[in-house]
């Protein structure tokens, strides 16, 4: 009970420190609608399902590096002995994650609704569309979130995020892709679960080398 009273605690502050610099949300939302508009004035309204779905998810892996790349790296040496010397790492590493798949998850579905007001919306199965989404948002905060802490312990170099990131989040993406194209065509469940459970694997082998290697990153 201690534990998640601190882990929801971290989750509060994380929020805190976001709506005090709305600017930085403010300037990824702007990001997602100049995107988005820019493809509209291209394509002018004419776009194929697959481009529909590859760009969405482009600007979204985007969305997600300039979203979580200040995860650590906009935290001082101060602030961070404070959490070394009263805090256990697993504390920071998954209220982290869990603060990062819920803003990840709210800017998807955002942007969404950006791409429905632009350039129309093909998606035919809103549940498993739903699903990519809330599942391609943890992958996404997992991953970078673990990155993140690596390019602090290396000079806060935000470039290092990008570079390691895209890597490591390719095979993901390649699945996430899919499954939300197969639902954008409406196909049967059947069709996607292998998909789905693919995703759930993933995830679940992410989140497992962030809890068990964030301790031995954060003794650093």
């Amino acid at each position: 009970m201690q534990n998640t009273s601190k882990i929801f605690s971290l989750i509060i502050k994380e929020y805190r420190y976001d709506w005090r610099s709305r600017s930085a949300l403010s300037g990824i939302l702007m990001y997602v609608f100049a995107t988005v508009f820019i493809c509209y004035l291209s394509f002018k309204n004419v776009i194929d399902i697959p481009t529909w779905n590859s760009l969405f998810w482009i600007i979204i892996l985007f969305v997600a590096i300039n979203a979580i790349a200040k995860s650590f790296m906009a935290e001082s040496q101060a602030l961070q002995l404070f959490y070394y010397s009263f805090l256990s790492p697993y504390h920071i590493i998954v209220s982290k994650i869990i603060y990062h798949a819920v803003l990840m998850f709210v800017l998807a579905t955002l942007g969404a609704f950006i791409f429905t007001f632009f350039l129309g919306n093909p998606v035919q199965s809103y549940l498993q569309f739903s699903l990519a989404l809330l599942l391609g948002s943890v992958s996404f905060s997992s991953c970078l979130t673990m990155i993140s802490a690596i390019a602090s312990r290396a000079t806060n170099n935000p470039a290092l995020l990008a570079v390691l990131g895209f890597p490591v989040l390719l095979p993901v993406l390649t699945v996430t892709i899919r499954f939300s194209k197969n639902a954008i065509d409406g196909l049967a469940w059947s069709v996607n679960q292998p998909y789905f459970i693919l995703l759930l694997c993933l995830n679940a082998l992410i989140l497992a080398l962030a809890y068990l290697l964030f301790p031995y990153l954060w003794r650093e």
